[in-house]
């Protein structure tokens, strides 16, 4: 069954149709019973509903509303052609009066309804007759509006003299417009008295109606700012109306957050000395210029809080709009707002926004000392939990490692706040690691000595030793203070000192086997620190703590020797990759021979960690040592060692590539591996009601790894050709989904397979995780890789956010044409590029861009360019982008729709268009072609602009 509210749209259209006579001429709908009868039960179902206008608005339109009102005016008794303005309300019957304030009511709701932007919605497939209907209903409501807005001044005061009836009225209920439906005689003037119909009380009308006037003061106030005072009366009133009934009713509901942002508006536009609130302050600040008040305003809101952080970063940006405009004064201003809102950003646990950091890139010492004020009135230590404590402390830390000039880390981590937010040992901590940064300081002058030759000093207090042994990363100091302790007593282990000190189990059960308890402590020690030092990148002290346990243990334990050659392999692994590796540089001879040896290494009985095998393979792939990892790499290590067999397999791939026919053998090899790490494990499991039912295993055991250490394993990677080889490999999986719509383009996919056997194992959902987190470490390894750009906005594309894909199919081709200003290669902008981005601004509804991107492809789509250009609610520039049109069949359309339209100033922009001597088809095909170019360059920098 229809819902009731469909049900009176059936009705109304049943009655309205129009009728034809003898003649074929088509003539109003005729006055006869059954037309009335329909009318009639159009308006029994509204007042089903309760005459309710938010039920009624949101599922009629506008043509059909006024005409369910207009009847329920002529059923009432409303004489037709009467104005409502000149009618004294308090004169006619309950039932009377209550249709003329629905009518009057509905009126403005719609008037300050229309006002409002409303999205469209993307209709289907085109229909002749549906798009004839939806043209004809688009011009009825514009006509109606049209009349409701001339008569918006008798409305709202129809509804102000409403305010002074004071008494209850009534609506008509199905009873009583059964009633009125009878013949005169019958009804006895039941319907004419005082109790007929659903009672309304005076307090919920002046409440709907005092709503209903506020709402279109507001509006009316955007051109007459005197306005607002009535608005602001009238939300006043209705929430009084509201604190004393509630807001709910038989009749209507209010909304009472929008309610709540009315009020908050009229605060703010219509403040006096009395009512005075930070968001009127501002307002007045931002009016008068009075800037230093506006950051005084910011600084004191950042203990309370009571500024939503969407208005501060709205402020900010109405700022800096200010400040390019000219408005060089505001620079500082701009500075000082975004340093309270990015306080304020750290106290409540957000990511610092990028502004701030754009502004700090050049920092001074009158910046910081302003940072360091709104720091410290920001916070009250004394009543500051714990949590905003550390957060405070964490943003001062990362600060000060951020700066270059020790002076202003000085000034930093010399003050009274820092001082208290950090520890003793955290603020030596990282005072170390800044002086170690310095060129000025040398931190290795210490002499090389023989490790048993230092003396013990004198023993001191347990509890200062075990602390001094917890801060020190000097190896000959950590012996010192072990030695002491151990003199003072033999009953306790140090390692145990501090749980931070954490060593893998497959090194901790060898270690902790040493029967000497000095030594043991002392490995043990000298191994989790160096290994602490190797996870923060302090690879200096690393490298010492190492150094010093080898050749500690190098005398009594050929394992642990060896265990220490391996970290220490590591960590130059490590040192190199943080260092000369990432400007290029290539490694040592010497450390690759060493990578080979420890993969090659077959001593047996050595413990060893996973992740060192991990990180050479990773090594070799990126420093291209793929000839070794294809041909001399033993066979053994590949079966035994899932690492080298992915790395093997990866570089095989990578070798053969270009050409997809010799490298698709090793390419199905590399295939059938990830698909069955990517696979899922099903088991059959019976239930208690005997039923067997299916269970999936994400994490899969079939392959030779998890899908998690795969990742891990790939985000080690940074050789451009191989994450191009592995992210294609992924999407190609991705892509062979049986439902996927929208398939993802990558480059060298064609060397995959296309099809796989059994295609129901296939975790695609991980797969689909995977393809995004692998595009978007690969963005951080390389952010300007047009390939990878254009699978990041393909993704965005399948997933319908539109505008970021707008976002990345635009930077893809401003990273290979220099922002546009050479030409985009084809292979880039190929043409289901184009259409995608076509359809992205269309989805958009930004219907001038979809007409002037179809002249990118190959073959202009006139037909899409010419549906995009007859739509005429479009949210981009329109006629400003008629000058980046250069095909002359498209402007010669634009010019003949604008008349049609009677559009004449639009008409004139396309004619002065299409005018211009180098669009003449008479010139040669590369003055042509140059003035296309010199368009395709101008509209991709507009759209960059727009998108970025």
């Amino acid at each position: 069954d229809p819902p009731p509210v469909q049900l009176i749209v059936q009705f109304l259209e049943q009655a309205s149709k129009p009728s034809v006579n003898e003649q074929n001429q088509v003539q109003p709908p005729p006055d006869n019973k059954r037309n009335r009868i329909l009318k009639l039960l159009a308006l029994k179902v509204a007042a089903h509903l309760k005459w309710d206008l938010d039920v009624l608005e949101k599922s009629l339109s506008v043509p059909v509303l006024n005409m369910l009102l207009n009847e329920l005016l002529c059923i009432s008794k409303v004489p037709p052609g009467t104005k409502h303005v000149d009618v004294d309300l308090s004169s006619l019957p309950p039932t009377t009066a209550m249709a003329i304030l629905l009518y009057n009511r509905w009126a403005i709701r719609t008037i300050v309804q229309s006002s409002f932007p409303v999205k469209q919605v993307k209709p289907g497939p085109p229909q002749l007759n549906v798009m004839n209907q939806m043209q004809q209903e688009k011009e009825l409501t514009e006509n109606i509006l049209k009349v409701l807005k001339e008569q918006a001044a008798d409305s709202i005061l129809v509804l102000e003299g409403a305010l002074k009836l004071n008494k209850d009225l009534y609506v008509h209920t199905i009873r009583t417009l059964d009633l009125l439906a009878m013949e005169p005689g019958m009804v006895n003037g039941e319907t004419e008295s005082s109790t007929a119909g659903l009672k309304i009380s005076a307090e919920e009308i002046q409440c709907q109606v005092c709503y209903d006037l506020g709402a279109i003061y507001f509006q009316q106030g955007a051109t007459n700012a005197a306005v607002h005072e009535n608005a602001k009366e009238k939300f006043c009133k209705t929430k009084e109306l509201i604190a004393k009934n509630g807001s709910s009713s038989l009749h209507f509901t209010i909304d009472e957050e929008r309610l709540a942002g009315y009020c908050q508006a009229c605060g703010v536009l219509t403040s006096s000395s009395d009512d005075v609130t930070p968001y009127s302050q501002i307002h007045s600040c931002m009016k008068s210029g009075s800037y230093q008040d506006l950051v005084k305003i910011f600084l004191e809101d950042n203990l309370t809080l009571s500024l939503p952080v969407q208005f501060r970063q709205s402020v900010l940006r109405e700022l800096f709009q200010k400040a390019q405009q000219g408005n060089d004064a505001l620079d500082e201003v701009c500075f000082k707002v975004c340093v309270c809102n990015t306080v304020c950003d750290v106290l409540q646990g957000r990511t610092i926004d990028i502004h701030f950091c754009q502004l700090f890139l050049k920092p001074s010492k009158e910046k910081i000392d302003f940072l360091l004020e709104v720091c410290s009135r920001s916070i009250n230590l004394e009543n500051a939990s714990e949590a905003l404590k550390r957060k405070m402390a964490a943003f001062l830390k990362n600060l000060c490692l951020g700066l270059e000039d020790l002076q202003l880390v000085f000034m930093i981590s010399s003050h009274e706040l820092f001082i208290k937010l950090l520890k003793d040992d955290e603020r030596k901590l990282l005072i170390d690691q800044m002086r170690k940064r310095s060129p000025r300081i040398n931190l290795c002058t210490k002499p090389v000595t023989s490790f048993y030759d230092i003396p013990a000093s004198p023993s001191v207090n347990i509890g200062q030793l075990e602390h001094q042994l917890i801060l020190s990363v000097d190896p000959w100091r950590i012996r010192q203070i072990l030695i002491e302790l151990h003199g003072m007593t033999s009953e306790r282990q140090f390692w145990t000192v501090s749980n931070k000190w954490e060593v893998p189990n497959v090194y901790g059960n060898v270690i902790l086997g040493i029967k000497d308890n000095l030594t043991r402590d002392l490995v043990y020690i000298l191994m989790a620190k160096g290994l602490h030092c190797c996870a923060i990148k302090d690879f200096v002290h690393a490298k010492q703590l190492f150094a010093a346990c080898l050749e500690l243990v190098t005398e009594f334990s050929p394992k642990l020797r060896q265990v220490m050659l391996n970290e220490m392999l590591l960590l130059d692994i490590y040192t190199h990759e943080a260092g000369a590796g990432a400007s290029g540089e290539r490694p040592p001879s010497d450390l690759i021979s060493r990578v080979r040896g420890y993969l090659e290494m077959r001593v047996p009985d050595i413990p060893l960690r996973q992740v060192i095998a991990e990180e050479c393979v990773a090594f070799l792939l990126n420093w291209s040592e793929n000839e070794y990892l294809t041909m001399q790499v033993p066979l053994p290590l590949v079966q035994t060692n899932p690492y080298v067999k992915l790395g093997q397999l990866l570089a095989a791939t990578c070798k053969e590539l270009p050409g997809p026919k010799e490298s698709r053998r090793t390419a199905k090899d590399l295939w059938e591996v990830v698909v069955q790490i990517c696979s899922v494990s099903n088991q059959h499991k019976r239930g208690n009601d005997g039923r067997v039912s299916l269970i999936k295993h994400r994490e899969s055991t079939l392959g030779i790894m998890y899908r998690s250490e795969l990742l891990s394993f790939i985000k080690k990677l940074r050789e451009p050709l191989v994450l191009t080889t592995i992210l294609s490999l992924f999407v190609k999986l991705h892509n062979v989904r049986e439902d996927i719509v929208n398939d993802i383009a990558a480059e060298h996919i064609s060397i995959w397979p296309s099809s796989i056997p059994n295609l129901q194992s296939v975790d695609f959902e991980a797969v689909a995780v995977t393809v995004k987190e692998l595009v978007s470490y690969a963005l951080t390894v390389n952010a300007n890789n047009h390939f990878w750009l254009i699978i990041q906005a393909d993704i965005y594309f399948a997933t319908n956010q539109y505008s970021a894909a707008l976002h990345y199919y635009l930077q893809a081709g401003a990273v290979c044409s220099d922002f546009f200003n050479k030409m985009v290669p084809p292979d880039v902008y190929t043409d289901q590029v184009i259409k995608r981005m076509i359809k992205c601004c269309s989805l958009l509804n930004c219907h001038t861009q979809v007409a002037i991107l179809c002249q990118f492809l190959r073959e202009v789509d006139y037909k899409t360019a010419f549906k995009a250009l007859q739509e005429q609610n479009s949210h981009d520039a329109m006629d400003s982008y008629y000058e980046y049109i250069w095909d002359v069949t498209i402007l010669e359309y634009l010019t003949y729709l604008h008349h049609k339209r009677g559009e004449t100033d639009k008409r004139q922009i396309a004619i002065k268009a299409i005018g211009q001597t180098e669009l003449n088809a008479s010139n040669p095909e590369e003055v042509l072609q140059l003035a296309a170019q010199r368009r395709k360059k101008k509209f991709l920098q507009a759209m960059a602009k727009l998108y970025f």
